[in-house]
C-alpha cells in the first residue's frame, strides 16, 4: 500500500524535525512549508491525505488557512495544532470541520495516535472487528443449536444483527462467514418454529407476545396509567432498520427496546389485523365477517384497521377515545405533524405508515430503485434518509417534546431471497411469493412449512381442503411455467409472508421523550 502523503504547516518547522523524522520511521511522507500562502499553493498542486496546521503563524493565520483549504479540498482532513488554549477559537476550528485539534507542545505520540485516527481508522477498526467476530462466532454457533425458547433466538439475532451492522462498516472478509452463520440460524430457526407454532396457536396464555397480544400487553398497560399514547406502526419495518433509527432519536427518547414474533403468514393482511382486533384471523373471519377481506377479493386488505381498533375495545370493554391515520408521503406525515396539538384529546393516536413496504415493493419493480438499495446496508441506509429527511422525523422530535408515550413496532419484516422453490396451484391460488394457500397445491413437502388444518393455527379456511405453505430461509415461490423469467424477475428482492428471524422476530420500542 502507498505511503500516505502529510503536509506539516508551521512557522517554526525547523523545531520539529525531531517530529519528522520519528513519522517518516513509521513510513510517512511528509512536506513542509512554514506560511498558509504556501500551503495553499501545495494543495493546488498536490493531493495529501492529512494537513497539519499550526494555528498562530504570521501572514494569513492558521484559521484562515483552514478556511481557504476546505475550500479548495474539503475532504482533506486537517488537524489543527496551536499553542493557545481560548475556547472561542477551539470553536471556530471546529465549526470549520477540523479533524482534530492538538495543543502544543506536542509529542510523536500524540501525532501519531491522531494520524491512526483519521487515517487507518477503517483499517483498523477492520481488523478489531473481524478479530471480535471470530471470538464470537463460536459462541453464536453454540446458540444456535441450543435456543429453546423464543427469548434465546431473539438474542442470538440480535447477536448476529449486531455483527452485521459492525462488519457492514469494514472491509471485512468475514461478512461471508456471518451470511453463512445467518443462513445456519435461520434454517435452525425453522425447525423451532415447526415445533412450537401450533402449540402456541392452541395455548395462547402460554405463548410469546404476538401479533394478536400488542395492544392487551403494550397499549392497554399505558392507558390503563393515564398516559396518552401514540401506537406507530412502521409496515414491513426490520430490526435492523430500527437500530438504524435508534441513532437518529437516541438524544431524543428513554428508550426500551424489544422484540416480538409476528404470526404467519408474516404478512399486513393478516398480521396487522391481527394487531388491531386483538384476534387470529379466523375469528377475525367469523366474529366480523363484514371487516375480513379474502385472499381472492380485488378489495384493498387493510381499510378496515380502525374498526377493527374499535371491535378490541368493545370486547374489552374500554372507553378509551382513540384516532386512525395512515402515512402515505410527506403531504400526510407534514399534515400529521401540525394535527398534534388537537391529538391531545384521543387517549390513543394510532398511526400506520407505509414507505418501507413501498420501498420493498419498488425495488422489485424498478432496476433503478434495486441499484439504489443494493445491499442490506443500502436498504437499511434509504431508510435512515427517509427519517432523517422527512417530515416523519419532525413528527417523532414533536412527540419527543410532548408528555406522549410512544409505543413503535411493525406487522412483519422481510428477507432478501435467492432460491426459488417450485409450487403449482390453480388460478384462484394467491401472488405472494412467501406463502400460499389453495385447494390444489403441488410442492415438496421437504422444502415448506405445511399447514393442512387452518384452524389450528388461528388461518381462515376458505375451502374444505386448503392448505397453507410457507417458504422458509431465502426461498421463494416459482411457478414452472415461464420458470426462468420468474426466477430472473423476483431473485435477490425483499419479500415477506415466510418463516424467517427477519420477518417474525420485530421491533417493539416503547419511548418517553427526554425533555417532557
Amino acid at each position: 500500500m502507498a505511503a500516505y502523503r502529510l503536509l506539516w504547516v508551521d512557522d517554526e518547522i525547523e523545531l520539529l524535525k525531531a517530529h519528522i523524522l520519528y513519522l517518516e520511521k513509521k513510513g510517512y511522507v511528509i512536506e513542509t512549508v512554514t506560511n498558509g500562502y504556501d500551503a495553499l499553493d501545495r494543495c493546488t498542486e498536490e493531493t495529501f491525505d492529512l494537513i497539519l496546521l499550526d494555528e498562530n503563524m504570521p501572514g494569513l493565520s492558521g484559521l484562515e488557512t483552514l478556511s481557504r483549504i476546505k475550500e479548495q479540498t474539503p475532504s482533506t482532513p486537517v488537524v489543527m495544532v496551536t499553542k493557545s488554549e481560548e475556547e472561542n477559537i477551539m470553536e471556530q476550528a471546529i465549526g470549520a470541520k477540523i479533524a482534530d485539534y492538538l495543543i502544543k507542545p506536542v509529542n510523536p505520540t500524540q501525532i501519531l495516535l491522531t494520524l491512526k485516527k483519521n487515517l487507518h481508522q477503517k483499517e483498523i477498526v477492520t481488523e478489531q472487528q473481524t478479530s471480535a467476530y471470530q471470538q464470537d462466532f463460536g459462541k453464536i454457533g453454540m446458540q444456535i443449536n441450543d435456543s429453546l425458547s423464543l427469548e434465546e433466538w431473539i438474542e442470538v439475532y440480535k447477536r448476529l444483527t449486531y455483527w452485521e451492522l459492525q462488519l457492514s462498516e469494514t472491509d471485512s472478509a468475514m461478512k461471508e462467514m456471518l451470511s453463512m452463520q445467518r443462513s445456519e440460524a435461520n434454517r435452525e430457526f425453522t425447525k423451532f418454529i415447526r415445533k412450537n407454532y401450533t402449540k402456541w396457536m392452541s395455548k395462547p396464555e402460554e405463548r410469546p407476545v404476538m401479533s394478536p397480544d400488542i395492544f392487551k400487553h403494550n397499549v392497554f398497560p399505558h392507558l390503563n396509567n393515564e398516559e396518552k399514547v401514540f401506537l406507530v406502526v412502521i409496515d414491513n419495518f426490520r430490526y435492523d432498520q430500527w437500530r438504524m433509527l435508534y441513532n437518529e432519536i437516541a438524544d431524543l427518547f428513554n428508550i426500551e427496546e424489544d422484540l416480538y414474533c409476528s404470526i404467519l403468514p408474516t404478512a399486513t393482511q393478516y398480521a396487522r389485523n391481527a394487531i388491531f382486533s386483538g384476534l387470529m384471523p379466523d375469528v377475525i373471519e367469523r366474529m366480523f365477517p363484514d371487516l375480513w377481506v379474502d385472499e381472492d377479493s380485488e378489495e384493498g386488505k387493510n381499510l378496515n384497521e380502525a374498526p377493527l381498533v374499535q371491535t378490541q375495545f368493545d370486547r374489552y370493554r374500554r372507553k378509551n377515545t382513540f384516532s386512525y391515520h395512515k402515512i402515505n408521503d410527506s403531504q400526510a406525515a407534514e399534515k400529521l405533524v401540525q394535527q398534534i396539538p388537537h391529538l391531545q384529546k384521543y387517549d390513543l393516536n394510532v398511526v400506520v405508515m407505509n414507505f418501507i413496504d413501498m420501498l420493498s415493493h419498488a425495488r422489485t419493480e424498478s432496476r433503478m430503485v434495486r441499484e439504489l438499495a443494493s445491499n442490506e446496508a443500502a436498504y437499511r441506509s434509504i431508510t435512515q434518509s427517509w427519517f432523517r429527511h422527512s417530515p416523519v422525523g419532525d413528527l417523532f422530535r414533536t412527540l419527543a417534546a410532548s408528555n406522549y408515550t410512544i409505543v413503535l413496532t411493525t406487522d412483519h419484516g422481510s428477507i432478501r431471497c435467492y432460491n426459488p422453490v417450485k409450487v403449482v396451484g390453480d388460478k384462484n391460488t394467491n401472488t405472494n411469493l412467501r406463502y400460499k394457500l389453495g385447494k390444489n397445491l403441488s410442492y415438496n413437502p421437504k422444502e415448506v412449512f405445511e399447514i393442512k388444518e387452518p384452524h389450528q393455527v388461528g388461518l381462515p379456511r376458505p375451502n374444505l381442503s386448503t392448505t397453507y405453505i410457507f417458504a422458509t430461509g431465502d426461498d421463494f415461490f416459482a411457478y414452472p411455467n415461464n420458470y426462468n423469467y420468474y426466477v430472473q424477475y423476483y431473485k435477490d428482492t425483499f419479500q415477506h409472508g415466510g418463516i424467517s428471524m427477519e420477518e417474525m422476530l420485530i421491533p417493539l420500542i416503547t419511548l418517553r421523550g427526554k425533555k417532557r
